[in-house]
């Protein structure tokens, strides 16, 4: 037991530092929810980046976990490898059994006969067998195989009724199928709820494999079957489950960002385990039911759009929406895009919704046009007379910076070819053999980590080699000639991770210099694209102040105005190591980067702050139908790359506040005004609502507590990949102006 607690712990340590070279930050968020002992089963969704997604959920939960894994998987070397250290269990999957069916499958009446199949040189006795599945290609339908009458006809369980299934099943030529086989699940749900009997902790992703689509894939049951029957097998045993939501800014690219989000615990109803035990319809029923309020808590931890463009479109909104001159950290722009979606699915048939929608989706093109982003637009008039010199010093920096990270470049430019080469070849092979993935970019991380966990010690070894073969005929000692190699392993380390975060740095101020430009080739431009702006933001506004009451019975439009000051220029005494251009004793500028300074907490961006959210009682699980029913909706796998550029942060750190339970509602109270005279104005224009409309309105509640052991954090901000130079030496041109 002690030897399977070192190779855990080996294993977690080696994957903390692969995670904080992968990602340049990593927020959790509501992990004080987390039960500190008895048995628990985490829900992840959505399940975007493959193997990295398990080991998220395990740095961040503060337990130890074990995770089911495809069986498949454990033949991988490496994967299987680190899958045993940490003693994942393994599930045999039918799809991954699943083998093409001979001939094509027609449906001849649809009508009469919507259960019998009949093949065209088809080998259905050989091929299937009854409780198998027939699935169509593109994830058009399945359905059971129920009876084998001959070689070419069966029934099915159910009838076929997607209208895509159909099509292919009543054309001429007939549609190709897969046969999928059923496959007895026992030993594995006997090795979890042993698990769960031993107050151990489980994670499983219930929407079965990665995928790289928009929106969450159903869930399947097996969760519940574990859960229930866990808590049948054990009498007394109170398994909680935690839903856990992955929020990725690009979840496939290096250096990219993640807030990792818990939920409140699910508990389980003693009804629910008597049901289940019963069998038959109440075991279904039970199951269902569990499994609904899974699907609703997982919605509150997530963000799910829909599409890309709906994605693109709240991400839009939020931006032009957030507070002037505040800092948001990534859990709140994950926050914010959530509360955004819930708004635009209420009203996004109105009128007035529909022409914003509009005008927002050609102020983006109108930055397409200009090859810059929504942050970047206030930029674009940063000191007049003085920018010129302003963008000069910027491309000495960035030549500076290109110089210092140039050695580490070019020392791991074969590990960066390699790994690129193979992860999209692991990625098209992916999407060949799946039918849910658009692009198999889910498989693209995992497979960059793995190259490079295999090629950075086996190149590093490989030069360390030259270097002792430079030195080999020297007339050095042996153990010199032995230790300038180790030495040169080491710094061979130490010039890679700072080549990459010179490289960061570079190029955030490679970034800075598009509204430099704009601002000197096309001051007319960029003044109508500030104006433009400007417009858009405060129709926004409005149209908040003026919806927000009637979706949230406690609107104040003004509360922010109110409570939150606005954020100064930092001082170099809020930063540990900052460089500021303005300062004479360094003509260094001010970069952001976790690796040259500490962001100053912001504890008046703390929800409770911000939002005036406070407590509210709930009488009746039924007012929860305002998500039940889909108005909110939860998955988001990536987020623009505009969407957060901040320091990363520690493994251990928390976030500042957390998302309450959808279990006992939501309230909002407040939405903050970008201008504060045309903010009043709106919000006195809000149309009332009658106090019978309000209390069967569903409320929301949002609790958002620190963690104790978080007070000695310092939680990191947001900017919107803002070189965070621009706001201060914009002020300081502005007074020599």
């Amino acid at each position: 037991m002690n030897a399977d607690r070192f190779a855990y712990d080996l294993t977690m340590w080696l994957f903390n530092w692969i995670i904080k070279l992968f990602f340049r930050e990593v927020r959790p968020r509501g992990a004080h929810r987390i039960p500190r002992e008895g048995p628990i089963i985490f829900v992840v969704a959505p399940h975007a980046n493959q193997f990295v997604d398990p080991i998220l959920v395990m740095r961040e939960c503060g337990r130890r976990v074990s995770f089911l894994i495809a069986e498949k998987s454990m033949h991988q070397r490496g994967i299987g490898f680190f899958a045993r250290a940490i003693k994942a269990i393994p599930v045999v999957r039918s799809q991954d059994l699943a083998v093409e069916g001979k001939g094509k499958i027609h449906l001849l009446n649809r009508k009469t006969e919507p259960l019998r199949i009949t093949g065209t040189n088809t080998l259905f006795l050989s091929q299937l067998k009854p409780r198998d599945t027939i699935a169509l290609p593109k994830s058009s339908g399945q359905a059971e195989v129920v009876q084998i009458i001959s070689d070419t006809e069966l029934l099915i369980k159910k009838d076929f009724k997607d209208l895509k299934a159909l099509e292919l099943l009543t054309s001429n030529e007939g549609s190709p199928y897969k046969c999928v086989p059923h496959i007895e699940q026992e030993s594995v749900y006997k090795s979890v709820h042993d698990e769960l009997n031993n107050n151990g902790c489980i994670t499983i992703f219930p929407e079965g494999g990665s995928h790289d689509r928009a929106e969450m894939l159903p869930l399947k049951a097996g969760v519940t079957l574990m859960a229930l029957g866990a808590m049948a097998k054990y009498p007394g045993l109170d398994v909680k489950i935690v839903p856990c939501g992955l929020n990725y800014f690009h979840a496939h690219r290096f250096r990219s960002r993640a807030v990792v989000e818990f939920g409140n615990p699910i508990s389980i109803s003693q009804d629910l385990v008597e049901k289940f035990k019963t069998g038959g319809t109440d075991k279904r029923d039970a199951c269902g039911k569990l499994l609904d309020t899974i699907y609703n808590s997982l919605k509150s931890v997530t963000v799910n759009a829909g599409s890309y463009e709906t994605l693109m479109l709240i991400q839009a909104a939020r931006r032009l929406y957030k507070p002037a001159h505040r800092k948001l950290h990534i859990s709140h722009v994950v926050d914010l895009n959530r509360r955004f979606l819930i708004g635009y699915t209420l009203f996004k048939d109105d009128l007035k919704v529909i022409d914003l929608q509009q005008r927002v989706l050609a102020y983006n093109q109108l930055l397409k046009y200009h090859g810059i982003q929504d942050h970047q637009v206030s930029k674009t008039d940063l000191g007049g007379r003085h920018t010129l010199t302003l963008l000069l010093e910027r491309f000495f920096f960035l030549i500076v910076l290109g110089l210092w990270g140039f050695p580490g470049y070019v020392l791991n430019l074969p590990i960066m070819v390699v790994a690129k080469v193979i992860s999209e070849k692991k990625a098209s092979a992916a999407l060949r053999s799946s039918t849910v993935k658009i692009a198999g970019r889910d498989v693209l991380a995992t497979w960059k980590v793995l190259v490079t966990l295999v090629l950075v010690p086996t190149l590093y070894a490989f030069y360390s080699f030259i270097v002792f073969l430079a030195f080999y005929n020297t007339e050095l000692e042996f153990k010199w000639k032995l230790m300038i190699p180790g030495f040169t392993w080491i710094t061979l380390c130490f010039t890679s991770y700072a080549s990459l975060r010179f490289g960061e740095i570079g190029l955030d101020i490679s970034k800075s210099l598009k509204p430099l430009l704009m601002s000197l080739l096309d001051p007319d431009g960029a003044q109508v694209l500030r104006q433009n702006r400007s417009k858009l933001s405060r129709d926004i506004t409005d149209l908040i102040n003026e919806y927000g009451p009637k979706a949230f019975p406690d609107f104040d439009a003004e509360y922010i105005t109110r409570t939150a000051p606005l954020l100064s220029s930092p001082s170099k005494s809020g930063s540990a190591s900052s460089f500021y251009l303005s300062n004479m004793q360094s003509k260094l500028p001010k970069i952001r980067s976790g690796f040259f300074q500490q962001a100053a907490r912001m504890d008046w961006l703390d929800d409770k702050n911000i939002f005036n959210w406070g407590s509210t009682k709930e009488s009746d699980m039924e007012e929860l139908g305002f998500l039940q029913s889909g108005h909110g909706t939860g998955n988001s796998r990536s987020g623009s790359a505009s969407e957060s550029n901040t320091p990363r942060m520690n493994s251990q750190s928390r976030s500042n506040s957390f998302y309450g339970s959808l279990l006992e509602g939501l309230r909002m109270e407040s939405i903050r005004s970008i201008d504060s005279s045309s903010s009043t104005a709106a919000a006195g224009g809000g149309v009332p609502l009658s106090m019978s409309t309000l209390q069967k309105r569903p409320t929301f509640k949002i609790e958002d507590m620190d963690q104790q052991d978080s007070v000695t954090d310092s939680p990191k901000s947001i900017h919107e990949e803002e070189y965070v130079g621009d706001q201060e030496e914009g002020l300081e041109m502005k007074k020599r102006s």
